[in-house]
């Protein structure tokens, strides 16, 4: 065969395996709303810069007929490319070749770019849209799943892994997304459960349809298990190339400093007069992160799960910054089971990757009731004083209001290890809220009223923190931006270790 002979025909095979499923099945996927694993790929990649990997990988089975099938690619796209110029990792699951299921080479090949982004340093993207485990590769398809919940886990904390759920995900094709830092979802079409509405309903007598048990909003914002919802595909890869321009490729580098235009030393006034005079009246947090951050904007992780924390990025002076705030307008900024979870999560993920924590404070306690002490509210309020207690990186605390008794502590205060600690004059820093001390104090006094107004002026203050050096500086509100700049800058050589160990034990 001549040498232009062998070349036709490597070009036919692949025009071949390019094709997918084939007109019907492509056709099929666009109906349902959804793009094909490569049309993806090249949405979320920077134009012309794919390279693809093992595009003639085959399966190896011959049970049940396989031997006889040839399925394009094995069903799941794999290379890398470039997001902004930067390198990145990617694997596509194809719906339109037996439905996207998982074999062994299937999963081999995901394993291999999985690899690849360990030993380079990159991110890995997967786009998820699978009808799960190759049912006649049996013990293979289960040991390809385990080969790549392995990978993931190796790989957690040293390269950011982004999954988007694109379609169906079920069974144990939900593990490796659960593993992964964070999950998307494709609202309408994105479907996660560990067993379909069928099973449940012979195993529990429920009925439910699959959208609400695992569609995209049931997991931003019920469960907690998806951290973004995504309005079509295009929406949810434009999502993810916007979340990687925070990140660092690895554990090694900074994020990326990026100019933008924003003046460091800009103050805002609106802020001094943003705190109620009434304590107990609620106001709007992201008004004092839009207020502080560069151009007003950031990006919100579980945006729609456990609202009394906020958990987002932003820049500020260019620098990426992970932002943790309680929100007032939402059971008064409570600290709670779920949002304990939700925030020691995003504190540990940033802690991995170089980037400063910026806390901001409005909290007066942790929620009360049977439900939480039952649901073990102790066992998870203890992981964010675990995950700021280990972090290493830049911590900034600032107190615009209440910092009551443990959740003062579970915020992040100074005896955890903030490296600055600033505060508003409207700032509260008890060991409980001021009346309730007072009640305790002078219940048996005669002039208990008047006693509790003069306790709440000398103890309703960032002052009593202040005296002790627990509370660096109080300062305008109007000033946040600037001082919180400076602070950063400040602590830019931060060097600080912890004892040799295998790992800590964290309260999960």
């Amino acid at each position: 065969m001549s040498t232009q002979a062998r070349i036709e025909k490597m070009i036919k095979k692949s025009e071949k395996i390019m094709a997918a499923g084939g007109e019907k099945r492509v056709a099929k996927q666009h109906e349902s709303g959804k793009l094909t694993a490569r049309e993806r790929i090249a949405l979320l990649l920077d134009e012309g810069s794919f390279v693809e990997l093992d595009r003639f990988v085959q399966h190896r089975c011959t049970n049940f007929g396989m031997e006889k099938k040839e399925l394009p690619g094995e069903g799941v796209t794999t290379g890398y490319g470039t997001v902004d110029g930067r390198l990145v990792y990617v694997f596509a699951q194809d719906f339109t070749v037996e439905g996207g299921s998982l074999g062994e080479m299937h999963a081999a090949k995901i394993v291999k770019v999985q690899r690849l982004s360990l030993k380079m340093g990159a991110p890995l993207v997967g786009l998820n849209d699978s009808g799960g485990a190759r049912i006649q590769e049996a013990i293979d398809a289960l040991a390809g799943y385990g080969k790549i919940f392995f990978e993931n886990t190796i790989a957690s904390g040293v390269v950011p892994q982004i999954s988007a759920i694109m379609g169906p995900s079920a069974g144990g094709a939900v593990y490796s997304p659960a593993i992964t830092d964070f999950i998307y979802m494709v609202k309408n079409t994105a479907k996660m459960f560990i067993t379909g509405p069928a099973v449940v309903k012979s195993v529990t007598g429920e009925e439910v349809t699959q959208e609400a048990l695992g569609g995209a909003m049931t997991h931003n914002s019920v469960s907690g298990v998806a951290h973004f919802a995504a309005e079509n595909d295009e929406d949810c890869l434009q999502q993810i190339r916007y979340l990687l321009s925070f990140l660092p490729s690895n554990n090694m580098e900074p994020a990326q400093i990026v100019e933008t235009g924003d003046d460091p030393m800009r103050t805002d006034e609106a802020l001094n007069s943003l705190i109620p005079d009434n304590s107990n009246a609620p106001y709007d947090m992201k008004e004092v992160i839009k207020s502080i951050v560069d151009n007003g904007e950031f990006y919100e992780s579980q945006q729609y799960y456990a609202t009394n924390i906020i958990t987002c990025f932003a820049r500020m002076d260019g620098q990426t910054v992970g932002i943790i705030a309680n929100q007032p307008k939402v059971m008064a900024g409570c600290l709670d089971i779920n949002c304990s979870d939700k925030a020691a999560r995003f504190i540990r993920f940033c802690d991995a990757f170089n980037i400063p924590l910026l806390n901001l404070v409005d909290v007066p306690g942790f929620l009360p009731g049977t439900n939480q002490e039952y649901g073990g509210i102790i066992r998870h309020g203890a992981k964010m004083l675990y995950a700021y207690s280990e972090a290493t990186v830049p911590k900034i605390t600032l107190v615009t209001r209440k910092a009551y008794g443990g959740s003062y502590l579970a915020m992040c205060s100074q005896d955890l290890g903030a490296d600055q600690v600033i505060a508003w004059p409207t700032a509260e820093i008890a060991v409980m809220g001021p009346a309730g001390a007072a009640n305790v104090i002078f219940k048996n006094d005669p002039d208990v009223k008047a006693k509790t107004e003069e306790y709440i002026e000398n103890f309703a203050t960032p002052y009593q923190a202040a005296i002790r050096g627990m509370v660096d500086m109080v300062i305008e509100p109007k000033d946040s931006r600037p001082t919180i700049i400076n602070a950063l800058h400040m602590l830019e050589s931060k060097r600080e270790t912890r004892p040799a160990k295998r790992h800590g034990n964290i309260p999960l």
